[in-house]
């Protein structure tokens, strides 16, 4: 209340009603040493009700993980350790940002699945509950979390999954911002988590007509919970939101926004405290609360005699853990890249799948599959096994718990959330795919990818018109400066096959942020004089002008790199020399110096033209005021795709002739002698 109050906003009645239940879990449920936050062996705790961040800050404080009564002090504040929602990488003990609601459960699914995808890769053959690599994920899950369509996604996976190792504590306050829910929602939330495949178990605080703690009846559920194994667990916990206070408890009124003077001094007189006193923090309380601590310690030194025993007896995996933990690639992997021959043709998300599938032997820490559509993404790694429970096995996918190959359904908005946890989890990468027009359906996991700084890797094919037949519904068009406006984000489009390889190389090197392949569905040709360090550069000049005096610079990403070098023979057919520059990453290339910039696109040429199969939007800053824009600034259609690039003028004449539109604005255009 002090908190909420002292910053003017914020939401104080949900960390009232499960301040018990988020004690129980810090000091008892959960192995955690506060000593130790980056402790591998310890539990993830995910508050998916990130609005409700004191609940995690004051167990925080409590707990010894480093914040102070000054940090609570200062909630909501510029450059505080208590900033409105929690954020990873900011505080010590956040394990993910959470606050879009339904997000943080997703995240708890891909920490969940990951855990056991590590288990499989460095000790499948403990016995269960005895591996080093054991533990559980909690997560504390609001009506907003549950409402929100993420939360079916996530939840439906985790059940087919059979994840035992995570445990959901759903507040059922029954009030949002519009106070009463029963205004939005009247499912029975438990009947659904049991269609799911959930073990669940209910505790309801209301239930004896006067409202009362009962937290031994919620241990008793937790310690239920922990031992169920092989289902994911979910325990609703009946509460009365912003109890004890006499006048708001239980109303939307104290749920987001500060109780006020007089309400906190009745509250607390309620509770037998001094109104008078704030932040109020007795010290044989703090010193009781620190106790944790101490038996964390313990905990973590009597799992380090299990984890020193597990290296010696499988050095060669613990070396694979060191590397992998810190995101390390191993020497000499990029030799296992495929290259492709000049002359040839393939797209690049074939080209794609065949990468993958020649990094899974060096690369085990890089897993991952798409939202049903394996067969079209390529993202299935040949002859590696699905990550799935044993029954549920398929005659096309094989695979066991430990597998590797991700098999997400028609779920990308889980998907995204899901490989945001795997990434949060520990050291391994993963990718996950669908076609570019549904990026939109993970726009908010992506989104928190970037702000977290997280190594995803996104394979979105079908990358424009030139999917052709499936029409404007699928075509994306407005989808890659949506995608490059994301700041950290990586948005990648490679040219032909040799690019696309090169493509995976630079992003796996990559480990501060995540990025997008946007890949073809058409056949592109394999291009002579593609450059794997001109790709990771962002951009480089893949023809020079004839006479290495260029007169115009035509810019090209994906599949219009072609284009521009038909436009080019054009142009320099015509007399007019012409640079072309492939530019498969706009990210990329504006984080290099100004000196190499200027080598590909010097100042001193002003005329130049960009060629994407999408909005122009962004390009205008590279081709400058007399620069032109060959683009697509309306949907798409329905015809096999040659005919769609002809009839919308995604062509090399096209190119050709806004390249002499560039040059007439700078009084450069050609005429010839005609006579009187």
């Amino acid at each position: 209340m002090d908190a909420v109050e002292k910053a003017g906003s914020g939401h104080p009645g949900t960390a009232m009603s499960l301040a018990p239940a988020a004690y129980l879990l810090f000091q008892r449920a959960m192995r955690h040493d506060p000593t130790d936050p980056n402790w591998i062996g310890r539990d993830r705790f995910v508050l998916s009700a990130g609005h409700t961040s004191l609940t995690l800050y004051i167990q925080l404080y409590l707990s010894g993980y480093g914040l102070t009564l000054d940090d609570l002090r200062r909630l909501r504040q510029w450059d505080s350790l208590t900033p409105g929602h929690p954020e990873h990488g900011h505080t010590a003990g956040v394990e993910t940002t959470t606050g879009p609601l339904g997000q943080g459960l997703g995240n708890a699914v891909g920490m969940a699945m990951a855990a056991r995808r590590e288990r499989g890769l460095f000790d499948p053959d403990a016995e269960p509950g005895r591996s080093p690599f054991d533990h559980h994920i909690w997560c504390v899950v609001s009506d907003g979390d549950i409402e929100e369509g993420i939360s079916h996604e996530a939840s439906s996976l985790a059940g087919h999954q059979k994840l035992g190792n995570l445990i959901v504590i759903w507040d059922d306050n029954r009030i949002s911002i519009e106070d009463d829910t029963l205004i939005a929602k009247s499912e029975d939330v438990v009947k659904r988590y049991e269609a799911y495949g959930w073990h669940t178990l209910s505790v309801d605080w209301t239930q004896s007509g006067d409202y009362a703690e009962d937290v031994q009846a919620l241990h008793e559920a937790l310690e239920a919970a922990k031992a169920e194994t092989d289902r994911p667990s979910f325990v609703r916990l009946r509460t009365i939101i912003g109890w004890p206070s006499p006048n708001k408890q239980n109303t939307g009124k104290i749920h987001g926004s500060a109780l006020g003077a007089e309400e906190v001094a009745a509250t607390k007189q309620v509770l037998g405290m001094d109104p008078a006193k704030t932040f109020d923090v007795p010290a044989e309380v703090l010193q009781h609360a620190r106790e944790v601590a101490a038996r964390g310690r313990h905990e973590h030194a009597e799992w380090e005699h299990g984890y020193r025993r597990w290296r010696s007896a499988h050095p060669e995996r613990a070396a694979e853990l060191d590397r992998i933990s810190h995101r390390e690639l191993p020497a000499g992997w990029a030799g296992a890249l495929p290259s492709f021959d000049v002359g040839g043709s393939i797209s690049t998300r074939k080209a794609s799948g065949e990468v993958l599938s020649a990094l899974a032997p060096v690369l085990p820490e890089l897993w991952g599959g798409s939202a049903d559509l394996a067969e079209s993404n390529n993202t299935t790694m040949k002859g590696e096994p699905s990550f799935i429970p044993e029954e549920f096995q398929t005659k096309e996918f094989p695979g066991n718990r430990y597998g590797r190959t991700l098999h997400f359904g028609i779920r990308e908005h889980a998907m995204g959330a899901i490989l945001n946890g795997i990434a949060l989890h520990g050291g391994t990468r993963p990718y996950g795919g669908t076609f570019l027009v549904f990026s939109d359906y993970m726009r908010p996991s992506v989104r928190l990818a970037a702000l977290m700084k997280l190594p995803v890797v996104y394979v979105w094919t079908h990358d424009s018109i030139g999917l052709g037949e499936d029409g404007p519904t699928h075509q994306p068009i407005e989808h890659l400066w949506s995608l490059r406006a994301i700041p950290g984000l990586d948005v990648v489009r490679p040219a032909d096959a040799n690019e696309t390889a090169a493509a995976w190389k630079a992003v796996l090197e990559h480990t501060d942020r995540p990025a997008a392949l946007a890949l073809t569905r058409q056949n592109l040709p394999v291009l002579e004089g593609t450059s794997a360090d001109g790709v990771a550069h962002g951009g480089y000049v893949l023809r020079e002008a004839s006479d290495g005096q260029p007169k115009v610079i035509l810019i090209a990403t994906g599949s219009e790199v072609e284009i521009a070098i038909h436009g080019r023979e054009l142009l320099e057919s015509q007399g007019i020399p012409a640079r072309v520059v492939s530019m498969p990453c706009v990210e990329w290339f504006k984080g290099q110096d100004s000196a190499y910039r200027q080598t590909v696109l010097p100042s001193s040429i002003r005329a130049r033209v960009a060629v994407e199969a999408g909005i122009a939007l962004g390009w205008h800053e590279f081709v400058g005021e007399c620069g032109e824009v060959v683009s697509l600034e309306h949907f798409g259609a329905s015809a096999p795709y040659r005919t769609l690039y002809e009839q919308f003028g995604l062509t090399a004449e096209r190119v050709a002739a806004a390249a002499r539109a560039s040059l007439a604005k700078l009084g450069q255009d050609k005429g010839e002698t005609t006579g009187n």
